[in-house]
């Protein structure tokens, strides 16, 4: 009976472990920079399982308030990879047309 009770109690410890990272993985921020521009791209877990792709990006050089533009749910997507992806991309068709 111990063999059995300590492997449950491995098993409950390296799940635990996985949700930690997993947990951490999405909050890690994505950071770079664009033609003057800090790209901040970021996904928000949905209750339904899906990633909204978000954006913040700020001008380089400038107080943040000035040349801080905030984009939110441009698009959704089933995991956080393309999510972020799709925030990235926009990022710079936004930089390119407009900033």
């Amino acid at each position: 009976m111990p063999d059995i009770r300590f492997g449950l109690i491995w098993i409950v410890l390296i799940a635990a472990l996985a949700y930690d990272y997993l947990k951490l993985k999405m909050q890690t921020q994505h950071i770079h920079h664009y033609n003057g521009y800090a790209v901040k791209p970021s996904a928000h877990r949905l209750p339904d399982g899906s990633f909204s792709s978000n954006l913040l990006l700020e001008r380089a050089g400038t107080k943040p308030a000035e040349a801080r533009y905030q984009f939110y749910s441009l698009d959704y997507f089933s995991n956080e990879e393309q999510a972020l992806q799709h925030s990235c991309r926009w990022a710079r068709h936004w930089v390119d047309t407009r900033g």
